[in-house]
């Protein structure tokens, strides 16, 4: 269903990999107003050639806030990757929708966003999460989970030492394609209304050890799960190279995968996008050669 494939819909960091996705997915199932939001508009002629508006968005640069929303009905904000200044920078462009007169917002969150300071990244979605309902418009919160693609960041040492390294006690991860969660976002911007949120899962939690084993039968090497507490998990993360901003960020993600936040399976993928979501298994089967196995 695509109630609003003749509303204008606009799509923020759409040069990014999630943004550009969505827009493309918005074109193919044919919304008839779509605007590309990016700081750098000539990323983006291949998608005006496709039908897309193209307008300057610089979440840093509150001036261009107004002109990128005049007509916009229906908003996606992708979640910038401005770690510590992110909540300002989406604060300023959800005050910027209202006055704008937007009647709808999308926004790519993460799964349990709440506010306590162990909670990795979580803070920084919470909190747009607060201002958008704050707002007083209908809004539509999707909780990205885990992408699937998360994987090429450390398949080639996990396979290379023979060692997956996680928290004792994981309960498994939903990991889902972007591609998965850009056809949601894309799904919900035609067709969501009132106010909601929604988890974006993949169909099955994966566990450390199911990885190590699908990760073997694809490299055809034996991977063993070596599995730490998270204060040994960040230190060797950081003596890996990892800042260790980063590194607590991912261990707090694995520690919400223990405490069984990341184990969550919804219809939201198959709901919005009309297809199922891919299986991990799938995932990794496909990008073998990008994995380098």
């Amino acid at each position: 269903m695509s109630k609003f494939t003749n509303s204008t819909l606009l799509v923020t960091g759409a040069s990014g990999k999630l943004g550009r996705l969505a827009v493309e997915e918005l074109l193919a199932r044919g919304a008839t107003k779509v605007i590309a939001g990016t700081r750098d508009p000539s990323k983006l002629q291949d998608l005006a050639a496709k039908g897309a508006e193209i307008r300057k968005l610089d979440f840093d640069d509150a001036s261009t806030l107004p002109a990128a929303l005049a007509g916009v009905e229906r908003l996606l904000i992708v979640s910038t990757d401005a770690v510590g200044r992110r909540t300002a920078q989406q604060q300023a462009i959800i005050e910027a929708a209202k006055t704008a007169g937007v009647k709808h917002i999308i926004y790519t969150s993460a799964p349990a966003a709440r506010p306590n300071a162990d909670a990795g990244l979580n803070p920084e979605h919470f909190w747009t999460e607060v201002a958008i309902a704050a707002s007083g418009l209908d809004f539509t919160i999707l909780r990205n989970h885990m992408y699937a693609e998360n994987i090429f960041m450390e398949a080639a040492q996990v396979v290379a030492s023979g060692q997956l390294f996680g928290l004792i006690g994981d309960r498994g991860t939903s990991y889902v394609t972007r591609a998965d969660t850009a056809r949601t976002a894309a799904g919900a911007l035609l067709s969501a209304e009132g106010k909601a949120i929604e988890d974006v899962t993949g169909p099955a939690p994966i566990t450390n050890v199911e990885r190590a084993a699908l990760l073997s039968q694809l490299s055809g090497k034996k991977i063993d799960v070596v599995a730490l507490t998270p204060e040994h998990l960040q230190q060797g993360m950081v003596a890996a190279g990892l800042p260790a901003p980063f590194a607590a960020a991912l261990v707090a993600f694995q520690r919400d995968a223990v405490t069984g936040f990341h184990g969550v399976v919804t219809d939201v993928v198959e709901r919005y996008s009309g297809r199922k979501p891919t299986a991990y298994a799938d995932f990794l089967a496909a990008s073998k050669a990008a994995l380098g196995l």
